[in-house]
C-alpha cells in the first residue's frame, strides 16, 4: 500500500515528506493506521548525528493508533483495538525478561538498530529500495506495520493523542521516578530538564510524595510549566544551580537527582546537586560515544549512587495500562502536556518549536 511518511536521509538536512510503499505484515506482525505521534528530541538526536542510524529511515517512536489488519499468528491484538506503540519490544523469555527487566530484552536489540523486523527486512520501500524503522516503530507516517510485541491495548476511553505520550515520555519519566529509582515519600527531589519528559519526572514525583521538587531548566518558560505539572521551585540552569538546590535542601543536596536532558556536563552538574547518600538518576540519552566525569573519590566518600534509567525500567504490558488508568483517575495531567499539534507536513516547524523550548509536547495528528 502506499502511504505518507516523513524520511531522514542524513544529518543536518530537514524530514522529507514522501509516498513510500508499505508492505503487508508477515507472520506476529501488525499493520496499526496512526493517529498521532509525538515530537520527541529522540528522534531529533537523528539529525544532529548524536544517534547513528541506517538511512534512509522513517522516524518516530512515540506513537499511538487503530490496528488495522495482522499477520499470521498475531494473539496480542486484533483489528480495531486501539494501541499505545512500545518502541523496546520484549520477547518475554531472554534473560533480562525473566528477570523482570523487558526493556533491556536481548532480543530485539540487533533488528532494532539495524532497523529492520525480526527477519532482518524491512516492510517501508520507495521504488524499489529499502527504507528503515526507526525503533521498531517507525510512526511518522499514517500508517505502519511492527511486531507484535509493540502493541499494548489501552481501554478506547483514552485519547490516541494521550496513548501516543504513554508510548515514551510518560513511561520514561514517570517510570524513572516509581520504577528505577523509587522516590520516597518526604524526599527532595531535583529534576534536570523540563521537556516532555522532565515534566513527567516531576509528575511522578508529586505522585510518589516528594515533598520539594526543584526543577531545573535555562528557559524561564519551562520554569513556569515545571510550576504548573507540580514542581515547588524552579532554578534557571547556571554555574550557581548547585549552590541554589542547597539552599532549598538545608544545605544537603537533594535525595534525588534526575537528569533528562542527555548532556555529560549537566551530568556531571547533576551528581553535584546530590546530597551525600543520594541518588542521581540519567534518564537523558547522552550521544553515541561521549563521555562524563563521575568521579570515583566523590562516588566512594560521599556514597553517591548514579544509575541509569532506560525507558523508565518499563514492563509496558504492566504499565501503560497503569498510566492510563492513572490518567483517567485525574493522578497524571497528561492533556496538559500537548501544548500543541501539527500535521504531518508541519513536521520541521515542530521540531523548531521543540528547540525553542517554549513548549511542554508537540504532537502530530493523522
Amino acid at each position: 500500500m502506499k502511504i505518507k511518511a516523513a524520511v531522514f536521509y542524513e544529518v543536518g538536512q530537514p524530514f522529507q515528506i514522501e509516498t513510500l510503499d508499505l508492505e503487508a505484515p508477515r507472520v506476529g506482525e501488525v499493520l496499526v493506521k496512526v493517529a498521532a505521534a509525538g515530537v520527541c528530541h529522540s528522534d531529533w538526536h537523528l539529525m544532529t548525528g548524536a544517534t547513528k542510524h541506517a538511512t534512509p529511515v522513517v522516524p518516530g517512536h512515540e506513537g499511538a493508533g487503530v490496528v488495522e489488519a495482522v499477520g499470521a499468528g498475531v494473539t496480542r491484538v486484533k483489528p480495531g483495538d486501539h494501541v499505545s506503540l512500545n518502541w523496546a519490544p520484549n520477547c518475554g523469555s531472554c534473560f533480562y525478561c525473566l528477570n523482570d527487566r523487558p526493556s533491556l530484552c536481548s532480543a530485539y536489540i540487533g533488528p532494532l538498530w539495524a532497523g529492520t523486523m525480526m527477519d532482518g527486512t524491512t516492510r517501508l520501500s520507495k521504488e524499489g529500495q529499502p527504507i528503515y524503522h526507526f525503533s521498531a516503530l517507525a510512526c511518522f507516517a499514517d500508517y505502519t506495520v511492527v511486531p507484535q510485541e509493540c502493541c499494548v491495548p489501552l481501554s478506547k476511553e483514552v485519547p490516541l493523542t494521550i496513548a501516543a505520550l504513554i508510548g515514551c515520555a510518560v513511561t520514561t519519566g514517570v517510570g524513572a521516578v516509581l520504577n528505577t529509582t523509587p522516590v520516597r515519600p518526604g524526599s527532595s527531589v531535583a529534576v534536570f530538564g523540563a521537556g516532555g519528559v522532565g515534566l513527567n519526572i516531576i509528575m511522578g514525583a508529586k505522585l510518589a510524595g516528594a515533598s520539594r521538587i526543584i526543577a531545573v531548566d535555562r528557559s524561564e518558560a519551562k520554569g513556569d510549566l515545571a510550576l504548573e505539572f507540580g514542581a515547588t521551585d524552579f532554578v534557571m540552569a547556571g554555574p550557581a544551580v548547585t549552590e541554589s538546590i542547597r539552599k532549598l535542601t538545608e544545605g544537603r543536596g537533594a535525595d534525588y537527582v534526575f537528569e533528562a536532558i542527555g548532556l555529560p556536563a549537566v551530568q556531571e552538574q547533576s551528581l553535584e546537586a546530590v546530597r551525600p547518600g543520594g541518588t542521581l538518576t540519567l534518564v537523558g540519552v547522552a550521544p553515541m560515544g561521549s563521555g562524563t566525569n563521575l568521579p570515583g573519590a566523590i562516588l566512594t566518600r560521599q556514597e553517591k549512587t548514579v544509575t541509569g534509567s532506560y525507558y523508565g525500567t518499563a514492563n509496558t504490558a504492566r504499565d501503560f495500562p497503569l498510566y492510563a488508568d492513572l490518567y483517567l483517575k485525574g493522578k497524571l495531567d497528561l492533556e496538559r502536556l500537548i501544548s500543541k499539534t501539527y500535521s504531518l507536513d508541519q513536521i520541521n516547524e515542530a521540531y523548531a518549536d521543540m528547540l525553542s523550548g517554549e513548549i511542554a509536547r508537540g504532537v502530530i495528528i493523522f
